[in-house]
């Protein structure tokens, strides 16, 4: 799995110039590799798309934990 996982990365950064992000908030390594997987295929645009919309749940998330909300 962790082979793959490089691998994929690996991947994902030299087709976007960017390491691969994603919330990984209660998300296993395989749904991860899923994702990565599914989104490798992605043109720069639609990638950045969803770049923004996972750094927003990030966000999101570390705001929730800093204010207490749950």
């Amino acid at each position: 799995m962790l082979r793959e996982l490089s691998e994929a990365n690996a991947a994902y950064e030299a087709r976007f110039g960017h390491v691969f992000l994603a919330c990984a908030t209660g998300r296993s390594a395989d749904a991860l590799l899923a994702a990565l997987r599914e989104r490798l295929p992605n043109d720069a645009a639609t990638e950045a798309g969803v770049v923004r919309e996972e750094l927003r749940r990030i966000n999101e998330l570390r705001l929730d934990r800093l204010l207490g909300t749950p």
